[in-house]
Formats: structure tokens, C-alpha cells, sequence
């Protein structure tokens, strides 16, 4: 069968993913990146991901007309649902707390703060049950939440003389597999900040991939079109 750009575009969104996740060095990314854009079928294009699984699930098929589905820092969800919880809360006064690295967080989890402030990392996080809230009380003080773009997170809560809400977004799609966060409480004379970012490494990878696809993408150009390549060259004729 041949391929057609849409799943050679899907091959290499896979191996952009694989790589931001530490599955493959930046050398393997550049030379599956090139061999997936010069592909022509798809046998050729199915050995490039056969042991690569999908983000928090296995690899679509090649033929399938569903987009892969993005995942970065929160690869393999369902792997990081269950077991004891390592922590039901965090308390500040006059001090600080921090949750954060590998840690599983309690089906309900609070968080106080008075004159003080708290650091809750969900990035690298596991959850002790699918649905998980989490509570953050501030009176003249802060508690900063930080989760990846692609974990669902609800935020309610209400700030008096204060704010509760969220703040910076990166760009990144929702899980289906992810578990589901709710966020409530309120802040007295203080604040409670939710911000959906990446980890910085996870960033330094993914911009080396995006720069190791360019560079790819470079070289066909500098090549030109042969009868494998993808619907670029084909399309500067």
C-alpha cells in the first residue's frame, strides 16, 4: 500500500513525541525523521515506530485516519493512576512546602498556606484515583500549581481581596487518558495560580526535535524531488 503525506506527517509527529519523551536519542530521531519523509509505503513507514509505543497508549495503525494523539511529560497515563498515596496536603505558616518530582497525590489533597507559600508540581506526578481534588486555602499568603498542558485540569475557587485562578497556558491537547484534577478553595489576601506548562528538559527536547526536522527537511529541499519523497517536492514541480 502506498503512504500517502498525511501518515508520513503522522509518522513523524510519533517520532517528535518519542524523542521529547527520552525514547530516542536525537541521532535516531534524524535518521527515522529522513527515512519517514522519503518513504513511499507503508511497509516502509510501519518499522519506524513498531517499538515505539503511542503516548498513554499502543501506536495507531498507519492507515488510520485519527491524528496521533500528543502526550510529552504525560506519556502512559494509566500507568501513573493508583496506588498509595505519598501525600494528603501541605501545610505553610511563616515557611514554605513544595510537592513535587515523582509523588502520588491523594484522592483529596489540601493545601494551606498563611503567611507563607506552597509549590504543587503535577508534571512528573502519579494519582491515587482517576478523579483527584485538590484544595488550597491561602490567608496573606500563595500556592502555585503547576501541571502539564495535556492533563485535565478544572479550576474552581474563589479569591477575596485576592485571586484564584489560572495563569499561563503552553499549547498542548487534553488526554483522554489523563485522570482529572479539580482545583478549589479560595485565597484571603492571597493568591492560588494554576499554570499548564512543560518541564524545561522536556522543552529542550522537543525544540531539538523540531530543529533536527528542519534541518531534515532542509537537506530534501537541497536533494530535490524523487519519486519516494513527500508531496513537497512533488508539489515545487
Amino acid at each position: 500500500m502506498r503512504a500517502s503525506d498525511a501518515e508520513r506527517e503522522r509518522i513523524a509527529e510519533l517520532l517528535r513525541e518519542a524523542v521529547a519523551e527520552g525514547r530516542l536519542d536525537m541521532d535516531e530521531f534524524d535518521q527515522r525523521l529522513e527515512t519517514a519523509y522519503k518513504a513511499r509505503t507503508h511497509g516502509e513507514l510501519e518499522p519506524l515506530v513498531q517499538d515505539l509505543p503511542a503516548p498513554g497508549s499502543a501506536v495507531a495503525p498507519v492507515g488510520s485516519s485519527a491524528p496521533a494523539p500528543l502526550g510529552g511529560s504525560t506519556a502512559n497515563w494509566p500507568a501513573r493512576i493508583g496506588g498509595p498515596a505519598t501525600s494528603t496536603g501541605g501545610f505553610a505558616l511563616w515557611g514554605g512546602f513544595n510537592r513535587k518530582g515523582r509523588w502520588t497525590v491523594a484522592r483529596k489533597f489540601t493545601a494551606f498556606a498563611m503567611w507563607g507559600g506552597g509549590e504543587i508540581d503535577l508534571r512528573e506526578a502519579h494519582f491515587e484515583d482517576r478523579e483527584v481534588v485538590i484544595r488550597c486555602f491561602t490567608i496573606m499568603g500563595g500556592i502555585h500549581v503547576t501541571a502539564p498542558p495535556e492533563l485535565n485540569v478544572e479550576v474552581r475557587g474563589i479569591g477575596i481581596m485576592g485571586g484564584f485562578g489560572e495563569g499561563s497556558n503552553e499549547d498542548g491537547e487534553i488526554s483522554p487518558d489523563s485522570p482529572r484534577v479539580r482545583i478549589t478553595g479560595f485565597a484571603l489576601m492571597g493568591g492560588v495560580g494554576v499554570d499548564r506548562k512543560r518541564t524545561k528538559a522536556e522543552r529542550r527536547r522537543l525544540k531539538e526535535a523540531k530543529e533536527a526536522e528542519l534541518e531534515a527537511r532542509r537537506r530534501r529541499e537541497l536533494e530535490g524531488p524523487d519519486d519516494g519523497g513527500s508531496g513537497e517536492g512533488r508539489k515545487k514541480l
